[in-house]
């Protein structure tokens, strides 16, 4: 393993200069506190600056299109960390954009990719229904040939950042007797088409997400990707992202896994609690000379480092893990003080330990849950199989 770090050319450092001088310019205490308050994780004026300013289609594209170098995206990535930039929203446009790109007509591709990089343009994921569960391909939201159109009807649960944005990249049954994984047709649909109904749920990390109504959303075929029933491979791409499935790059300049962004709250969190508990009280004594506290900053240090290395889905499974169990040793270090909020008056680290708390679960659910990918792990890496759910067998 190669723990090399890289050599920044003067034109990378002045790149790494010009982004940090951006962000800190730009992503403001009211852009954070907006972000608090609305749990959106976007801000419209920040994401529309950051396309004016090139730095969404640089992220996008690849090199030889003249977006990034891999050593510029790896700065940029990490100084849009360090800023915390409201990201939810950037992340699955970029996501579904990928889609986009490969699969829609010329015409909406072309419109859809221009607006994207200039921040006008906005999508987010229809995959979720109230009762499906992390199993997507069980889709119940139906959509049927109408001419030149189709009309579609269910709902959708957990499509975050959908009031923020252009379109939804749906998932439909076009097809209820076929197998499902050959029922489905992916769409790009327009949320301002009559018909659709967004409402707001608050996670009990503060966050916002979505439950979307369709009756009789009137869609042009125009906006279908990919061929009929054949949503399975339009979307693949997109779930092994979001799974993060993806091959380690050979320069190393990637995130070991997909969710090191959300990792980000811990980390902080972490390092909140050490400056806490290294900080000497009124009688001049510090927290950390007690040896137990030691022992268990110590321990959840080493368990964050841990998460944080495992690669791909092993990192995806580690993390969200790692933060639920380490967030209430870290309020305990810190006392009653700990459970106080972001912002809350006497709180012990500014709420960091108790946001991580609250984020933890939702983090193990994000892209299907924590039980999803272990079996994957188990099925697909371990070779064990497939688990069983029958019922157990009656005795005679």
């Amino acid at each position: 393993m190669d723990f090399s770090r890289v050599e920044l050319s003067d034109a990378d450092k002045a790149f790494q200069d010009e982004a940090r001088s951006f962000l800190a310019t730009h992503v403001t205490e009211e852009v954070l506190r907006h972000d608090r308050e609305t749990g959106d994780n976007f801000n419209e004026d920040l994401h529309l600056k950051l396309g004016a300013a090139g730095y969404l289609e640089g992220e996008w594209k690849s090199e030889s299109e003249g977006g990034f170098t891999r050593v510029r995206r790896r700065i940029w990535e990490l100084e849009k960390r360090r800023a915390q930039v409201p990201w939810v929203t950037w992340g699955t446009t970029a996501m579904v954009a990928r889609s986009v790109a490969r699969f829609a007509s010329p015409a909406i591709k072309d419109v859809v990719l221009q607006g994207v990089f200039s921040g006008h343009i906005r999508l987010c994921l229809g995959y979720t229904e109230p009762e499906g569960g992390s199993d997507i391909a069980t889709c119940k939201t139906r959509a049927v040939r109408d001419g030149d159109s189709w009309l579609i009807n269910g709902s959708k649960m957990f499509t975050t950042g959908a009031h923020n944005c252009q379109y939804v990249f749906l998932i439909t049954n076009t097809d209820p007797n076929a197998p499902k994984h050959n029922s489905l047709t992916m769409f790009l649909v327009p949320l301002d088409s009559p018909g659709i109904q967004i409402h707001g749920i608050r996670t009990v990390d503060g966050d916002r997400t979505n439950i979307v109504y369709y009756s009789d959303v009137r869609v042009d075929d125009k906006y279908r990707l990919g061929e009929v029933n054949a949503g399975w491979t339009v979307l693949r791409e997109p779930l092994n992202v979001e799974h993060g499935a993806v091959a380690a790059a050979p320069d190393g300049l990637q995130d070991t896994s997909i969710m090191m962004h959300q990792a980000g709250s811990m980390t902080l969190a972490v390092d909140q609690a050490a400056a806490r508990v290294t900080h000497p009280d009124s009688q001049g004594r510090r927290p950390i000379e007690d040896r137990s506290v030691a022992y268990r900053l110590g321990r959840s240090v080493a368990r964050m480092e841990a998460a944080l290395s495992a690669p791909s889905i092993f990192g995806r499974v580690a993390i969200a893990q790692t933060m639920r169990d380490i967030s209430p040793d870290l309020m305990d270090l810190l006392g009653a003080a700990s459970a106080l909020p972001f912002g809350a008056e006497g709180a012990a680290d500014n709420g960091a330990a108790e946001y991580v708390y609250r984020f933890a679960p939702l983090v193990g659910i994000y892209g299907g849950t924590l039980e999803v990918f272990r079996n994957m792990i188990a099925q697909y890496v371990l070779g064990l199989g497939k688990p069983n759910y029958s019922a157990p067998a009656k005795r005679a």
